[in-house]
């Protein structure tokens, strides 16, 4: 039934519980896995090049450990994750991933904000679920 899935992942714990989810259909249908992380936009207004610079370092080394923790997740269940960083707005940037990638399904970590808002649905999660161009499995 899936054929290619793509899972949001940003190491949180919401993500690890996707990507948990996603490696599992993966398996069960031998399908391909990617997971995308999408960093934030550089500082608008950085006081100094030096500034921009440290914040794509910091970046660039967490989106290396957490890229590297989710493929060795996947492998030592038997599959082999994709992995793809890019920066933009989350929703969109992982919307129009889907799209352009012609996936058949999205799997994303819920989140609430606080113990308050526990049960609210998160608006990341459910605004991709509205715009997602296909199936979206949303882990609680």
């Amino acid at each position: 039934m899936f054929k290619k899935i793509l899972v949001a992942y940003d190491g949180s714990k919401g993500a690890k519980a996707a990507l948990k989810t996603a490696v599992d259909i993966a398996n069960h249908y031998d399908a391909e896995l990617h997971s995308i992380s999408v960093e934030e936009k550089i500082p608008r207004y950085a006081a100094t090049i030096g500034e921009v610079e440290e914040f794509r370092r910091e970046a660039d080394r967490y989106f290396w450990a957490v890229t590297n923790d989710a493929k060795e997740m996947a492998r030592q269940q038997g599959v082999n994750l994709h992995s793809h960083i890019r920066a933009g707005h989350e929703v969109e940037t992982i919307v129009n991933f889907a799209k352009e990638g012609d996936f058949d399904l999205i799997v994303i970590g819920f989140q609430g904000h606080s113990e308050v808002f526990e049960r609210m649905w998160g608006s990341t999660s459910r605004y991709i679920t509205r715009l997602a161009p296909c199936t979206v499995v949303v882990v609680k």
